[in-house]
């Protein structure tokens, strides 16, 4: 059966939008580098959750765990030993490792833990 959650979908597209605001407007490296990357967490997250219905913390984690993967990659200079050209691919697998990525990963996995954590509380009620 298809499950499909409009209020993640559209908690996605917000995000979405935000984190097309930021690279575009090119604000400053603690909105574009630092919270972009906690955004980013909460975006992949949404993505899923229009489509799972329960399992909280395991897409979270899951999440979390392919950003760390994919920073490692980065660690490891995947995107220039494979000599990808594309400004779009770059901007998605990154070409830089910083730990403060790793970070911003980490607080968006709060993030999301939290804001579920409430709205389950604010649910009950």
């Amino acid at each position: 059966m298809l499950y499909f959650n409009r209020n993640y979908f559209s908690t996605f597209v917000i995000v979405l939008l935000i984190e097309f605001a930021i690279a575009y407007f090119h604000f400053s490296y603690f909105i574009r580098g630092f919270l972009g990357d906690v955004l980013v967490i909460v975006l992949l997250y949404c993505f899923l959750k229009i489509f799972i219905r329960k399992n909280v913390f395991k897409i979270a984690i899951s999440v979390l765990t392919f950003a760390f993967f994919v920073e490692i990659l980065q660690y490891f200079k995947l995107a220039e030993i494979q000599k990808v050209q594309s400004k779009v691919l770059l901007t998605i697998i990154g070409s830089v490792f910083d730990v403060w990525d790793l970070v911003a990963y980490f607080i968006g996995f709060l993030l999301i833990l939290l804001i579920e954590n409430l709205i389950t509380k604010e649910c009950k009620k």
